[in-house]
C-alpha cells in the first residue's frame, strides 16, 4: 500500500468544494438537495479515510517489525537491524549463535558493538559502519576462535527522532583461512624456488611474461612483467633460435628443454636449462605457455671439462681416439648418404722409442705435440686430426677425386717432421710411416676402415718412411700376429708360461752363486715358444706388465722355496721391460713381491740393460736408488754394446756388470776384446762393482775371464736355462763337484 498524502486529499476536497458551489450558484433551484448530499459524502469519505488510515498504520507496524523480523532470523547470513539512537535492535539467529547471546539478549546495544568489532562505543565508529560499502569487523566467536566478516548497511527508514538500519554480513572467516594458508602456500612455494634456485615465466598470449622472484632475482629483472620481445633480448644472440623455436612451439602434449645462455643479473651470461610446455586453453581457462628456468653453468663447465677429458689427448692437445671414431660415424654417414668420399690415413712416428730412450719422455711428448701441429696443417675443411695411441696418429681427408692426395700428404708431413731434427734432436732421424684407406669404399663402417688404414700401417712399418695404400690381402699377415696376441693372453691367465734358470758361477770357486729367471712359453701339447716370438708382441699389446710381474713374483717364491728345501742360498735375477721400469710405484711392486714370498731383499737381483738404463738417465737412477733402499742388488746386462760410456759406471748405483756375449766370444783371439774387457774389470772393481760374463762356452774362455779378474760366469759351459727340477739336480751335482 502507497504511503497517504495530505497534501493530494486537501487539493481533491478543495477542487470538488468549488465545483459543488458553482453548480449551486449556476442552478439555485437544486443548491440546498446539493449541499446536503455533498456535505454527507464529505462525512463518509472522512470516515472512510481514518479507517483505512488506521489499517495501514498497524499494517506498516506488524510489516517492519514481523515480517522483516522473521523474513532476516533463518536468513544463512548475520543480519542486524537497528537503530541508530538503539531504541530497536534485531540481531538474527546465525549472528546470536555467533556471539553466544540468547534471543532475549538480542536487543542490547553491547551485541551490536562486538558484531561490529567495536570495543569502546563511539558515535563516530557508527558514522564509518553507515557510510562504508563494506566494513570489515572481527571478534571473538562463542568458540574463541576469531571470526572476519565485511558489514554492508543500508538506511531503512529515517525521522525526526532516529533512523532505521539493515546490516547485511558477509563472513570472511574462511575465506581469510584461505587466504592466509594460500600466503604461506605461496611463501613457501617462493622459498622452494629460491633455495632450489628455480626460475619460473609464464605466458598466456606468448606476448607477455610473469617472472617468479627467483627469476627476478637471477635475471636482475626490474619487475615481474616482461615482455617476451624484452626476455628474448636477455638470450644470448647464438641461443635466440632455439628459443624463437621454443616460443612458437604447439606441441601441447610433451615437456621440452633446451639449454641457452642468458644474461644475469651480474652482466655476465650463464648457461640455463628451461623446460617448458604448452597448454592449451578451455571455455574456462586461458591457454598458458612457460616454463622453468634452472641455472646449470657450473654443471655445463663440468660437461665441457668432461668432454675435453673424454676427446682431447692431454699431450698433443688435438683429439684422441674416443673423438676420431664419434667424427668418423658421422663422416661416414654423410659419405653414404650424400656420396661423399673421404680418406682416413694411420700415420706411426718411426722408431719413437729411440728418441724416448735417448733424449727422454719430455722431449718424447715434445716430438709428439709438434707432430699433432703438423697433422693440423692439412686437414681438410669437415676432417680431423687425432692421436689414437702412444705414437699413432690419424688424418681424415676429403676426398676430391685425387688418388694420390694421400701419398702427397703424407710426404709433405714427413718433410716437415724430419726438419725438427734440431738442438737435442739432431741425431735422431725423425721420419714416419703411414697406411690409409678410403670410405666407405673400404670397410661397411668407419671402425671397418680404419681398422684397414691401420692394417696397411702394420703392413709397412717394416721399412722407415713407408707409406701404404690398404689391399683386402693385407688381412692375412696381420691376423697371424692378432692370433699370437690372442693365444698369448690366455697362455697368461692359463698359467701356461714358466720360468727356466740358467746358473751363474764363481769363477774361482766353481760354486753357483745365483740364477738367471727367463720366461718361457709351454703349450698345453709340450710345444716351447720362444721369448724372441712372444716378447715383441706382449711389449706392443701391453701384456710385458703381467708378465713382468709374473716373472718377479715367481722368482722370488721360487728362491725362497729352494732355501727351505736346504739348498744355498743364490741370487735370483730377474729383468724388466722398460715400460715396467719407469712405473712410478715399481719399488711398492718389488717390495709386495719380497714380502708376499718371505723372501729377503739381498737375494734378489734386478737386471737392466744399457739401453734401459740410460734412455732416462735422472728418473733411472732414481728408481735404482729406491731399490738399492729395500736391500735389492742391481746389475746392468750388456754392458758396452749401446751408446754409453764408462763415465756412467760413476752415475748408476749398480752391485754387478754384465759383459755381454759378444766380447766374450772373440777373447780368445781378440786382443783388442781382451784388452776392453781387462779394462772394464778394472774400472768396476774400483768401483767396488762385482763382474759377471755371459756367454761362456769353454775352459779357455772361463780362464782367461778368471785371470782378468773377473768374478762370476754364465753360458752353456755351465749349463743352458732349465726349468726348477733340473736346477735342484744341477744344485747337487754342483755341491759334489766343488767340496
Amino acid at each position: 500500500m502507497k504511503s497517504f498524502n495530505p497534501l493530494a486529499a486537501a487539493i481533491i476536497i478543495t477542487v470538488s468544494t468549488a465545483l459543488v458551489l458553482a453548480y449551486c450558484f449556476f442552478v439555485p433551484e437544486y443548491a440546498t438537495a446539493t449541499l446536503i448530499i455533498y456535505i454527507s459524502s464529505i462525512l463518509f469519505l472522512s470516515i472512510i479515510l481514518g479507517i483505512i488510515g488506521w489499517i495501514y498504520k498497524k499494517k506498516k507496524t506488524s510489516l517492519d517489525r514481523g515480517e522483516i523480523t522473521g523474513i532476516t532470523e533463518d536468513l544463512n547470513t548475520e543480519m542486524i537491524i537497528w537503530a541508530d539512537d538503539f531504541s530497536y535492535v534485531f540481531i538474527n539467529k546465525r549472528l546470536r549463535d555467533l556471539l553466544g547471546i540468547s534471543k532475549s539478549d538480542s536487543n542490547k546495544k553491547a551485541g551490536v558493538w562486538k558484531a561490529f568489532g567495536i570495543n569502546a562505543p563511539d558515535s563516530s565508529a557508527l558514522d564509518t559502519i553507515i557510510s562504508s560499502n563494506s566494513y570489515e569487523s572481527r571478534f571473538k566467536n562463542a568458540s574463541g576462535s576469531i571470526t572476519t566478516i565485511a558489514w554492508s548497511t543500508s538506511l531503512v527508514r529515517k525521522n525526526k527522532k532516529n533512523s532505521l538500519y539493515v546490516s547485511t554480513g558477509f563472513n570472511l572467516t574462511e575465506l581469510k583461512k584461505m587466504r592466509t594458508n594460500l600466503a604461506s602456500a605461496n611463501d613457501f612455494f617462493n622459498s622452494s624456488m629460491e633455495l632450489a634456485e628455480i626460475g619460473l615465466i609464464m605466458s598466456s598470449d606468448r606476448q607477455n611474461y610473469r617472472a617468479s622472484s627467483e627469476t627476478i632475482r637471477m635475471l636482475g629483472l626490474k619487475s615481474g612483467s616482461i615482455t617476451v620481445k624484452q626476455f628474448r633480448s636477455f638470450v644470448h644472440p647464438n641461443d635466440r633460435m632455439q628459443f624463437d623455436t621454443a616460443v612458437n612451439s604447439e606441441d601441447y602434449s610433451n615437456v621440452k628443454s633446451i639449454e641457452m645462455r642468458i644474461k644475469s643479473a651480474d652482466g655476465s651470461y650463464r648457461w640455463y636449462s628451461y623446460r617448458y610446455k604448452s597448454i592449451a586453453g578451455t571455455d574456462n581457462t586461458l591457454p598458458l605457455f612457460g616454463g622453468a628456468i634452472l641455472d646449470v653453468t657450473q654443471e655445463h663447465e663440468k660437461d665441457i671439462l668432461i668432454e675435453r677429458l673424454a676427446y682431447i689427448d692431454e699431450i698433443t692437445e688435438i683429439a684422441n681416439r674416443n673423438k676420431l671414431v664419434d667424427v668418423g660415424r658421422e663422416i661416414y654417414e654423410t659419405c653414404r648418404l650424400l656420396s661423399y668420399s673421404y680418406w682416413i690415413i694411420t700415420l706411426d712416428i718411426d722408431r719413437f722409442h729411440i728418441i724416448n730412450d735417448t733424449c727422454g719422455y719430455t722431449n718424447g711428448n715434445h716430438v709428439l705435440k709438434n707432430f699433432a701441429h703438423i697433422l693440423y696443417k692439412f686437414v681438410t675443411p669437415g676432417g680431423l686430426a687425432a692421436r689414437i695411441s702412444g705414437d699413432n696418429f690419424a688424418l681424415i681427408l676429403r676426398d676430391y677425386g685425387d688418388n694420390e692426395l694421400p701419398m702427397r700428404t703424407v710426404k709433405s708431413i714427413q718433410d716437415e717432421f724430419g726438419k725438427l731434427a734440431v738442438d737435442e734432436l739432431a741425431s735422431i732421424n725423425l721420419n714416419c710411416s703411414a697406411g690409409y684407406s678410403k670410405m666407405p669404399d673400404d670397410g661397411d663402417s668407419f671402425l671397418d676402415v680404419l681398422e684397414h688404414a691401420e692394417f696397411a700401417l702394420k703392413t709397412s712399418s717394416t721399412a722407415q718412411g713407408s707409406i701404404c695404400a690398404y689391399e683386402p690381402s693385407m688381412h692375412d699377415s696381420i691376423i697371424g700376429s692378432t692370433e699370437m696376441e690372442k693365444s698369448l693372453a690366455l697362455a697368461i691367465d692359463n698359467n701356461e708360461l714358466q720360468l727356466f734358470y740358467q746358473p751363474k758361477i764363481d769363477l774361482n770357486t766353481g760354486k753357483i752363486i745365483g740364477v738367471e729367471a727367463l720366461i718361457r712359453w709351454i703349450k698345453p701339447d709340450g710345444t716351447i715358444v720362444s721369448p724372441d716370438v712372444f716378447v715383441p708382441i706382449a711389449e706392443s699389446s701391453h701384456l710385458i706388465g703381467k708378465i713382468s710381474e709374473f716373472v718377479l713374483n715367481e722368482g722370488c717364491r721360487q728362491n725362497k722355496l729352494w732355501q727351505k728345501m736346504g739348498y744355498p742360498n743364490i741370487v735370483m735375477s730377474i729383468n724388466f721391460a722398460s715400460s715396467d721400469f719407469y712405473q712410478t710405484d715399481l719399488k711398492d711392486k718389488v717390495y709386495e713381491a719380497l714380502a708376499a714370498s718371505g723372501l729377503a731383499p739381498e737375494w734378489l737381483e734386478v737386471e737392466l740393460t744399457e739401453t734401459l738404463a740410460l734412455s732416462d738417465i735422472d728418473f733411472a737412477v732414481s728408481q735404482m736408488n729406491k731399490l738399492r733402499e729395500l736391500g735389492v742388488k742391481l746389475a746392468m746386462d750388456d754392458f758396452g754394446t749401446g751408446y754409453s760410456s764408462l763415465s756412467y759406471l760413476q752415475i748408476l748405483p749398480i752391485t754387478l756388470l754384465k759383459l755381454d756375449r759378444s766380447f766374450i766370444t772373440d777373447i780368445e783371439h781378440d786382443n783388442i776384446a781382451y784388452e776392453i774387457v781387462s779394462a772394464v774389470i778394472r774400472i768396476a772393481k774400483s768401483k767396488k762393482i762385482e763382474t759377471i760374463a755371459e756367454g761362456i762356452e769353454n775352459t779357455v774362455q772361463e780362464s782367461i775371464l778368471r785371470m782378468a779378474g773377473c768374478d762370476y760366469g754364465q753360458g752353456y759351459l755351465y749349463g743352458k736355462p732349465m726349468p726348477a727340477n733340473k736346477l735342484e739336480e744341477f744344485f747337487e751335482q754342483n755341491a759334489k763337484n766343488t767340496m
